[in-house]
């Protein structure tokens, strides 16, 4: 009895110390383990849960069974017609061979390592031998778009289709073939035979952003200020036209007011005189002689007042002056 509580101890203690060594480890959802044995890979485990390995001499090394993100930096690269680009991409991975992944880069920061050796290779190299417009593209439907500027404040219907006229402008742009998104397939087709050698799949690549350079920016943000001063020239060649119109009708209306004053004017003119004609016509047949005394009066005042000349008194001009006309 006293053998047997003795073995039932030993046995305790040993599993003990065998649970102690951890024979076991927990494997969770969306995890893979490799162990391995003295540095050789012994399994692969992919089902979640409690699994078991030989304490001490076997090693589980974890890696994430979901898709992995990678993140490269800009690159500059020349188009084919050598205008340079930052291009920025993304991708999206998974291991889909975990003893293969673990002989060759062992950890995810290797992995990451040799994407990003493959990655930027290959994106460098697509880029380079494609055209600018296949880089920042997807369709060709800039081909088919018509810009109008929005004119308002126009009472005339013409002239706003006049104005709208004179600023539409129809982009064409080369036609491209492949495109953005077709660059971004190409890219995966060339880097996934790379990347299976290390037990990763690539599940896509995908060019993020792509910015111009100073230079290419230069270029077209001149090209901009070219096609908004086209537009700009269009509107002040339409306000100088405006002007002359409105300038023309205002010149004709003058000429039409002062026609018409001046008509008015003389009719005025025309009636006083008649009847200034009319009073001055009764006033002489009441007494003529009087009259004829106050326009000679008159006449005296205008004439002699700035005379410096000596006169003779001979001409019947004088009579009333000198008293001929009253003596006789």
């Amino acid at each position: 009895m006293k053998k047997l509580i003795t073995t039932i101890v030993v046995v305790a203690v040993l599993l003990i110390v065998f649970l102690l060594m951890g024979p076991f480890y927990t494997l969770r959802e969306g995890e893979i383990a490799v162990i391995t044995r003295f540095g050789k890979i012994v399994d692969v485990n992919e089902v979640p849960g409690l699994a078991f390995k030989m304490p001490i001499i076997d090693n589980v090394v974890r890696y994430s069974s979901k898709l992995l993100s990678w993140d490269g930096d800009a690159q500059r690269i020349p188009t084919k017609e050598n205008q340079f680009i930052w291009v920025d991409a993304t991708a999206r991975w998974r291991i889909s061979d975990a003893a293969r992944f673990y002989e060759t880069v062992n950890t995810i920061q290797g992995g990451l390592a040799r994407l990003n050796d493959i990655l930027d290779s290959t994106i460098r190299t697509v880029i380079s031998e494609n055209y600018l417009e296949e880089a920042v593209r997807s369709t060709n439907r800039i081909n088919s778009m018509t810009v109008e500027e929005e004119v308002g404040n126009l009472d005339n219907v013409e002239d706003v289709e006049t104005l709208r006229s004179l600023t539409r402008t129809s982009t064409t742009q080369k036609p491209i073939t492949v495109g953005r998104e077709g660059l971004s397939n190409i890219m995966l087709e060339e880097a996934q035979p790379l990347t299976t050698i290390y037990g990763i799949e690539l599940e896509d690549v995908i060019i993020r952003q792509i910015r111009y350079s100073d230079d290419l920016t230069e270029s077209v943000y001149e090209r901009m200020i070219k096609e908004r001063s086209q537009i700009a020239e269009a509107y002040r060649a339409y306000g100088r036209g405006q002007l002359a119109s409105w300038q023309g009708r205002t010149e004709n209306d003058r000429k039409q007011i002062l026609s018409e004053a001046y008509a008015e004017s003389e009719r005025i003119k025309g009636e006083a005189d008649a009847e200034a004609a009319r009073i001055y016509s009764e006033a002489y047949g009441q007494d003529p002689e009087f009259f004829r005394l106050w326009t000679t009066l008159e006449s005296y005042k205008k004439t002699l007042g700035s005379q410096n000349k000596v006169l003779s008194t001979e001409p019947d001009y004088f009579d009333y002056l000198y008293g001929t006309h009253v003596a006789e």
